[in-house]
């Protein structure tokens, strides 16, 4: 199938720059896969559209402050940097700009006196070695929050918090798991009172998350892996349901793929792993059966994902009335919650 086909277009008023006034004020585009019925709510209205005993799935990883500045040893000139995972003591894997010129040997300067040195590469990523070492202590000092590029403005103390789930716990995500941005504690209160199980697990957003597709048929394509881990409780929750016939309802892409990925011998299987696995159409779901999710941009693995549960045609379609009806899209956007 080709990458092409997961195209729209997408007015750039339309790209969200700010997040809403409030958590659960988004809106809420609601496709029933059965039926391609399509209806317009608030992501406040969940209760109300989510089925008791179901189970929400919530993937609980925090958003380091991935992002830093530096400047070149030999120029000056100033080089972005987005880590995304340490390798080792004061090795990390990154995206660094004008990646091309960025070859083993050139060093920077960094915040706080440290310097940095590029010492390999990984394909279009860079390895970096940190002096004195960088961890999640000097990044949430002089680090900053790793809005996409399509938020075109720099980061603000706001956004230290509205892009990070109000559940998120264990640091490691170089990007927001976004469905969950417009979850609060009192909605998720109101969906426990409400009969809905919730089981959380980690993913740690990296570059297979966002990166785009560059294959010209997705058949091509091929994820980068990103680290998870499900708690045995979770997987017991999971596995209950899942024998029963209760509706299990994934927040976000990620939970999707982490879930898939620890199913097992017939269960969710309990621990750590990686995952590079890509959700094309024609994948069998042998967890997930609902999705909560934001609209995501064009020829991206997330939209094929999508478009594997419930169909690349109504999504589409959904997509163009959400474009019609002015939605606001991708990760400060509004919401999908797909039946």
């Amino acid at each position: 199938m080709k990458t092409s086909s997961f195209s729209f277009d997408l007015p750039s008023e339309l790209i969200a720059q700010e997040p809403a006034s409030r958590r659960d004020s988004s809106r809420l585009l609601v496709l029933e896969r059965s039926s391609g019925r399509i209806s317009h709510r608030l992501v406040g209205e969940l209760p109300e559209l989510i089925q008791p005993g179901t189970v929400m799935i919530l993937n609980d990883s925090r958003v380091r402050k991935a992002r830093l500045f530096a400047a070149a040893e030999r120029s000056g000139s100033r080089v972005e940097f987005l880590l995304l995972r340490e390798l080792e003591p004061g090795l990390w894997k990154a995206m660094v700009s004008k990646a091309r010129k960025q070859v083993p040997g050139k060093r920077f300067r960094f915040p706080g006196g440290v310097e940095g040195a590029i010492v390999g590469s990984d394909g279009e990523f860079r390895l970096v070695s940190f002096s004195p070492l960088v961890d999640d202590a000097y990044l949430e000092e002089h680090g900053h929050v790793p809005l996409p590029p399509y938020i075109r403005r720099a980061d603000t103390p706001a956004d230290a918090a509205r892009y990070q789930t109000v559940y998120a716990r264990r640091p490691g995500s170089a990007a927001a798991p976004t469905a969950g941005l417009h979850l609060t504690d009192e909605l998720l209160a109101a969906l426990r009172g409400r009969g809905v199980e919730i089981a959380e697990l980690t993913l740690h957003v990296g570059a297979g998350t966002f990166l785009p597709i560059r294959a010209e048929r997705i058949e091509e394509h091929r994820m980068h892996e990103e680290w998870y881990s499900v708690p045995e409780a979770s997987a017991a929750a999971i596995n209950r349901a899942a024998r029963e016939g209760r509706p299990i309802l994934a927040v976000g892409t990620t939970a999707v793929r982490a879930v898939e990925s620890a199913w097992r011998g017939g269960a969710v299987q309990t621990g750590e792993g990686r995952t590079a696995l890509f959700i094309a159409p024609g994948y069998r779901f042998r967890v997930i059966t609902r999705l909560l999710t934001n609209f995501h941009t064009p020829q991206s693995s997330l939209l094929v994902l999508v478009s594997a549960l419930a169909g690349r045609e109504r999504v589409l379609a959904a997509y163009a009335e959400a474009i019609q009806r002015r939605y606001r899209f991708f990760s400060y956007g509004d919401a999908m919650l797909i039946l």
